[in-house]
């Protein structure tokens, strides 16, 4: 599924081609992806002109000039696709097609349904279900060691569930968590609320720092991530650890082996020697 850096990269390609500009037309060509669709779905955009496009954890939120807000999420296989001129036949994972009034094309394309669309308001936003208690953002403003350290102070988790969690911490997944403890050198299997003091600080400072170098990287594509322009994302050639089990350490001397483990039904990838 695309965590923070995927989606603030899909919303970097979405707001010069959207903001500013009308949507002249909105066509679905399926009823639901995850969800339905709302009632009134191309009717209620058609005709309204972008304020912005901003991210909120792995949500992409695009506002319009009546104050309606469209809340997407990529799912595990959602992808926007932006085309200038003389697009192609539609794909038949094409469901949703954007026509603005700059002459973009914009396409939501998304194998597996498992993302979704709904309409709110500027006013309601902050209570919808999928945002109420979602946690800071870890880059912008910024996450600071003592505010990681008071929200994992009561956590009896271990350090990388407690990662996981939206309501935590905003947008990280399976892959930047792993990456984010080896560069720390936190044990995956840590208490969290024992990440205090400078092991806190070194976390939030190396959340931070895998977080920008991924989306510098365009995010990173196993599987579906695309960007907007189809280009894929580079970050998996910069990996640490994750999906590096049995390969060398690149901080150990001598090499330790990079180990895998599951944690609630995921994959963890760590080094013994450097993370405690």
């Amino acid at each position: 599924m695309p965590e923070l850096p995927e989606v603030e990269t899909v919303r970097r390609g979405l707001a010069p081609a959207l903001e500013g500009h009308t949507l002249s037309r909105v066509q679905m060509y399926r009823p639901n992806l995850r969800f339905p669709f709302p009632d009134g779905f191309g009717q209620r955009l058609t005709g309204k002109t972008v304020k912005s496009v901003e991210r909120r954890a792995k949500f992409l939120l695009i506002t319009l000039d009546d104050g309606t807000v469209l809340i997407s999420h990529l799912g595990m296989s959602g992808s926007f696709r932006i085309y200038e001129a003389d697009p192609p036949a539609l794909d038949k994972h094409d469901h949703v097609v954007f026509q603005v009034s700059n002459g973009f094309e914009i396409r939501y394309n998304d194998p597996r349904r498992f993302g979704f669309m709904d309409l709110t308001t500027e006013a309601e936003m902050p209570d919808h279900p999928m945002l109420l208690k979602i946690g800071p953002e870890p880059v912008h403003p910024g996450l600071t060691g003592s505010e990681l350290a008071e929200r994992l102070k009561n956590k009896v988790a271990p350090i990388k569930a407690a990662l996981l969690d939206q309501r935590v911490i905003a947008g990280i997944g399976n892959i930047y968590a792993c990456e984010a403890l080896f560069m720390a050198g936190i044990s995956a299997k840590r208490k969290a609320s024992t990440v205090q003091g400078g092991r806190a600080d070194k976390l939030a400072a190396a959340i931070q720092e895998v977080l920008l170098k991924a989306i510098e990287a365009g995010g990173a594509s196993l599987k579906d991530h695309r960007q907007t322009s189809g280009e894929l994302g580079y970050f998996q050639h910069s990996f640490q650890v994750y999906g590096r089990a049995g390969e060398a350490c690149s901080v150990c001397v001598p090499d330790v082996p990079i180990s895998k483990m599951t944690q609630s039904g995921r994959s963890t990838f760590f080094c013994p020697r450097c993370q405690r």
